[in-house]
């Protein structure tokens, strides 16, 4: 049976939090088959929240680990979709 694992990553503060996500992602870039972010943005406006949808591909063991890291990092409220084909 084969699962799609889709992580929510919503970023509370996009400023402090930035590098520390981006450390982890990267870490993890052979497991992220998509990754979209969405933030508001005006012409004099610029979110400091956020959301990053991951559909994850691979090992089912690395998307644990990715969860796990993202989970660690204060600021972030992670959560989890798995659909089975």
């Amino acid at each position: 049976m084969k699962e799609i694992w889709i992580l929510g990553v919503h970023i509370t503060d996009r400023v402090p939090e930035v590098s520390v996500v981006q450390a982890v992602l990267t870490k993890f870039g052979c497991t992220i088959k998509t990754r979209l972010g969405l933030h508001e943005v005006k012409d004099d406006f610029c979110a400091r929240s956020g959301l990053i949808i991951l559909e994850l591909t691979g090992n089912r063991e690395e998307f644990f680990k990715l969860e796990n890291e993202l989970l660690k990092i204060d600021g972030l409220e992670v959560k989890k979709m798995v659909f089975e084909e």
